[in-house]
């Protein structure tokens, strides 16, 4: 499993997360990715949200998601 930490506060939920699922299955790993300082502050969540209410996400995101996203809430809005 792959999950990325973006912060210090990130961490301690991801490692509960981490051991929970080594506990379910001791075969699971998880590797734990820090993004690009570009990135670093970017939620999903929170890009979603201003992808959704139809405002300029360029350059917060690899230039493939923001199509999709775009593709994806084009109906929405």
């Amino acid at each position: 499993m792959v999950r990325g930490l973006r912060a210090v506060s990130d961490f301690e939920y991801e490692f509960q997360m981490a051991l929970m699922n080594r506990k379910l299955r001791h075969t699971v790993e998880t590797v734990f990715m820090m993004p690009h300082e570009r990135y670093t502050y970017i939620s999903s969540r929170l890009i979603k949200e201003v992808a959704l209410l139809g405002a300029p996400i360029t350059g917060m995101v690899p230039p493939a998601v923001e199509e999709r996203l775009a593709q994806k809430f084009a109906s929405r809005r």
